[in-house]
């Protein structure tokens, strides 16, 4: 019975998918061509000073994107500074230094890593005009950089990558924002809470005193989802019945967070001229996503370890209401994003479930990514597995009529170093540097052993991904951590934007050179499997050492 449940889920998900796929990716890919401007849009453009009919450089391209992303480090990090002066604030007062950081860095880098209670941190205002805008704007940034890439893919010697400034207001006025409003609105319908009541004492049936939080929830809720940013208004996420009450609305925020994902390629294939080359690149991501649900599936149904044993279930940390399929459709989708929403504890799983969200963030976020970035790592992906097979085969390597020469290959290679290299390191200094070791056993870890391994490795993972779920039994709320960790996420996120976007203007810099015999189809099925092989087989040799350490040693006692 688990099974078919477990293959109706996936029906359901993909045939709505299915139906959007086209649609949604042709609609993106109008927003980004479209020659013609919105009024609304060109006041926009005299108010900043932008001629959106002006084409950047990579260069200029990725000063726009760092500019304007620091500009939002600061504006976050002062709300929150501030908070006991503004309004709605709850009487709440300012977060510290450290964790002030943490938060502005987590959220312009749509990873939103939360170290704090939300309800308990964070007044309305901090909530909807820091958080909720930079859930808008993050997610926009990471599609602009996309298109950008896509654009040195199909374009003949222009050395231009379009105009950030008109990607970035485009992305978020004409994709993020309305859609979110739907989704707000459906939310709300169906139980999600929108007020501004602050905190409520009531009386409960045995007479204690309960305080129950409400906030503006289904509007931050939508975009926290559909943006796959993650940071949930109330501490226990979308696991809070206020923010995901049923199966319906669980159901439905799996189909907001691989809306835009799953539909990209559709966009990416229009954009460069070959549908064909969309389809491979989905094929993958779905490839990858259903091989990872059926494994999480598989592995919490089985219940293996002392405890589901005996319980007869692995139902410790999952919401009765959701029950575990609900539970690892929603962490295989939230973690094969970069959303990092959690309608369960992932922490509580078995060590071997566990460590199957920690795999999806591990393969670069590729099943099927978060918005943006879930395509752009897929195609530098594609793009290095070219490589390896003229080198195996003798063929030219060539991706879309654009030369894959020691510049192109060096910048790639950097990019999937990044992530390993960042996670590696920030584990390794937790527990090398004696001072931090002995504050990390003394107030961080709770779990001792190799699952505390486990935790701090799943939180590198998670900061270096931009994904921000994590193993709850870990106390991040540290100077250390949130330091490194806010560190990790800044790094994390834009050193990987800047070798896309060098790359994106190093192919726009070229001519295309026309197929021939020794050219690599790159939309057959023979290349969805090289290209599945690669992803899976980098992630293996890189990080195998560390999981044998923790999650494998955990699972397999």
């Amino acid at each position: 019975m688990e099974v078919v449940f477990a293959i109706l889920s996936l029906l359901t998900v993909a045939v709505v998918l299915v139906a959007l796929h086209r649609p949604f990716g042709d609609y993106m890919a109008w927003v980004y061509t479209s020659s013609k401007d919105w009024k609304f849009e060109r006041g926009v453009y005299r108010l900043i000073g932008v001629d959106p009919s002006s084409e950047q450089t990579w260069q200029a391209y990725l000063r726009s994107v760092l500019a304007f992303s620091a500009v939002g480090v600061l504006f976050v990090y002062l709300l929150q500074r501030t908070q006991q002066w503004l309004p709605y604030s709850l009487g709440l007062p300012a977060p510290s230094e450290h964790l002030s950081f943490n938060t502005a860095a987590s959220f312009v880098a749509n990873t939103n890593w939360q170290s704090y209670s939300p309800e308990l941190t964070l007044g309305y205002t901090v909530q909807f005009a820091a958080l909720t805008v930079q859930n808008f704007v993050s997610a926009a940034v990471g599609i602009a950089v996309a298109i950008a890439l896509i654009r040195g893919l199909a374009a003949r010697r222009s050395g231009t990558l379009g105009n950030f400034w008109v990607d970035l207001i485009r992305g978020t006025l004409r994709i993020l924002l309305p859609i979110s409003v739907v989704a707000a609105l459906g939310l709300l319908i169906a139980g999600v809470v929108q007020n501004f009541n602050g905190f409520t004492e009531v009386t409960t049936i045995a007479g204690a005193t309960q305080t129950i939080p409400g906030g503006p929830v289904a509007s931050q809720e939508a975009i926290k989802i559909f943006g796959t940013n993650g940071g949930g208004f109330f501490n226990a996420n979308s696991a809070h019945p206020f923010e995901n009450p049923n199966i319906w609305t669980n159901l439905f925020q799996v189909l907001l967070m691989l809306a835009i994902p799953f539909s990209l390629p559709r966009t990416f294939g229009r954009m460069v001229g070959d549908r064909r080359q969309g389809i491979a690149i989905v094929s993958v991501m779905a490839t990858l996503y259903i091989a990872s649900f059926a494994i999480l599936t598989s592995v919490e149904s089985a219940g293996m370890g002392t405890a589901p044993t005996a319980a007869g279930s692995a139902m410790e940390g999952k919401e009765q209401r959701f029950g575990i399929l609900g539970s690892t459709l929603f962490a295989t989708t939230s973690t094969g994003t970069s959303t990092g929403a959690v309608n369960s504890m992932h922490d509580s799983y078995t060590a071997l479930g566990g460590m199957l969200p920690m795999l999806n963030m591990m393969l670069g976020e590729i099943s099927p990514g978060g918005v943006g970035s879930g395509l752009y790592a897929l195609l530098v992906l594609a793009i290095i597995s070219v490589f390896i097979a003229g080198l195996l085969i003798g063929r030219t390597p060539e991706y879309l009529g654009k030369k894959i020469g020691p510049k192109e290959i060096k910048l790639a290679s950097l990019y999937i170093l990044v992530m390993p290299t960042l996670v590696l390191t920030g584990v390794a200094l937790s527990f090398a540097i004696p001072g931090i070791r002995e504050d990390m056993e003394a107030t961080s870890i709770w779990n001792p052993g190799v699952h505390g391994l486990s935790e701090v490795l799943y939180a590198f993972t998670s900061a270096a991904n931009n994904n921000g779920s994590a193993f709850a039994g870990l106390t991040a709320n540290t100077p250390w951590l949130n330091t490194s960790l806010g560190v990790v996420i800044l790094i994390g996120r834009f050193l990987p934007m800047v070798l896309v976007l060098a790359l994106a203007g190093s192919f726009a810099a070229q001519d295309k050179v026309p197929s021939t015999a020794g050219t690599l189809p790159t939309h057959r099925p023979q290349f969805v499997s090289l290209l599945t092989g690669v992803s899976v087989l980098i992630t293996a040799i890189t990080f195998f050492p560390v999981l044998a350490l923790g999650p494998l040693a955990e699972g397999l006692v």
